[in-house]
């Protein structure tokens, strides 16, 4: 009987170090967003039929650098952000890999009405400010005027009992693949779209609040084709 409560003394502990490391991530991952928002949109529950096979989309998929103003609908914002970061599972892994789950991206979803972050467990945009800070999403022309503009930042802070090393090529992999399913929802709805290195990570730093271990890593443009 002895043996026993110590053993569920242990387990007691060790589950309440769980708890208090996960609401210590929880805090410097997420918790720290959410202090942010000014307004939660929640997104329309997401189509995932229909749209091209995967091989016509593979086809299909191209950069463009010509982008229409015209906006898309909340209904393909959230088909986008899915395809992008969604969770397709019960368990709630994503619609891509990750190196050991750690899930360590955020999307910026830079608007003209203003800038979001995509949060796949609630499936909302979490509005972070009012502002149109398009010209700080890359330092080309179009830019400026594309509906969209994605921004892919890694918490190296949810990298956890990794080097620096690591890090930084794991998040340069895991940000190919959000990308790439970018590419092919894009392909499939007949979206314009290229995903750009060319943005002043300093400034974009800078303009979207980041902490020290947050990292601008790509930027990738989405919009009906321009003329």
């Amino acid at each position: 009987m002895a043996k026993t409560s110590i053993n569920q003394k242990q387990l007691i502990m060790r589950t309440n170090a769980i708890i208090l490391l996960l609401g210590i991530f929880f805090w410097c991952g997420i918790g720290s967003i959410t202090a942010q928002v000014i307004e939660t949109v929640n997104l329309p529950a997401v189509q995932k039929t229909g749209g091209m096979s995967l091989m016509e989309a593979l086809q299909n998929r191209q950069s463009q650098r010509s982008f229409s103003s015209k906006e898309l609908s909340l209904q393909q914002m959230s088909n986008l952000l899915w395809a992008a970061y969604g969770i397709n599972r019960p368990n709630g892994y994503r619609t891509v890999p990750s190196a050991r789950t750690y899930n360590e991206f955020d999307i910026y979803v830079i608007k003209a009405e203003g800038w979001f972050v995509y949060d796949p467990v609630k499936h909302a945009l979490l509005k972070m400010g009012n502002e149109d800070l398009r010209e700080h999403a890359g330092t080309q022309p179009f830019v400026k005027t594309a509906p969209v503009n994605l921004v892919f930042v890694a918490d190296f802070d949810r990298m956890t009992n990794s080097d620096e090393e690591f890090r930084k090529f794991y998040s340069a992999t895991d940000v190919g693949y959000i990308s790439q399913n970018v590419y092919l929802w894009c392909a499939s709805e007949g979206i314009a779209t290229i995903v750009r290195g060319q943005i002043d990570k300093v400034k974009a730093k800078e303009v979207l609040k980041l902490r020290p271990n947050q990292h601008v890593i790509l930027a990738q443009t989405v919009g009906y084709q321009g003329e």
